[in-house]
């Protein structure tokens, strides 16, 4: 990959894995899936999973005429489209029920499982990209080793 520029789409993902990251920084005895657990209900995790993230970005585009302002390049309309078809799935995929995340036997509800797979793979995802670009200082979670 010649490219360090990393994918829109992988946006979302690059917010995720740094807030999951600073959770474990700062409680050096959480695994990843603890990390991960305590990220869910978080503030950042509610205002991606309710599509605000998304929503507030896509107003920071719009005011700036869909031109990236690090690379001064304008957004193509398709990345545009991907953008807010990642925006309902991940709104679906995240949603929020926070009194019922686990059972009387703490075990995970199906739907808290999705959640947490979810986030798991956007991990997963960016650390990959962060090793195909040659980026590795940028992998702190170590989720696909």
């Amino acid at each position: 990959m010649q490219s360090k520029d990393m994918p829109y789409v992988l946006f979302v993902a690059e917010k995720i894995y740094f807030e999951i990251s600073k959770i474990k920084k700062s409680n050096p005895d959480f695994s990843n899936i603890d990390a991960i657990d305590a990220f869910i209900g978080s503030k950042s995790y509610v205002k991606i999973s309710s599509g605000n993230f998304h929503n507030e970005w896509f107003n920071e585009l719009k005011k700036n005429k869909f031109i990236d302002q690090k690379t001064n390049k304008r957004i193509p309309e398709e990345t545009i489209k991907l953008l807010k078809i990642q925006k309902d799935v991940i709104v679906k995929q995240l949603i929020q029920f926070p009194d019922l995340y686990y059972t009387k036997s703490h075990y995970p509800l199906e739907i808290s499982q999705q959640a947490f797979n979810n986030l798991w793979r956007m991990c997963e995802s960016y650390e990959l990209w962060c090793k195909e670009s040659k980026q590795n200082d940028l992998i702190f979670l170590n989720i696909i080793d």
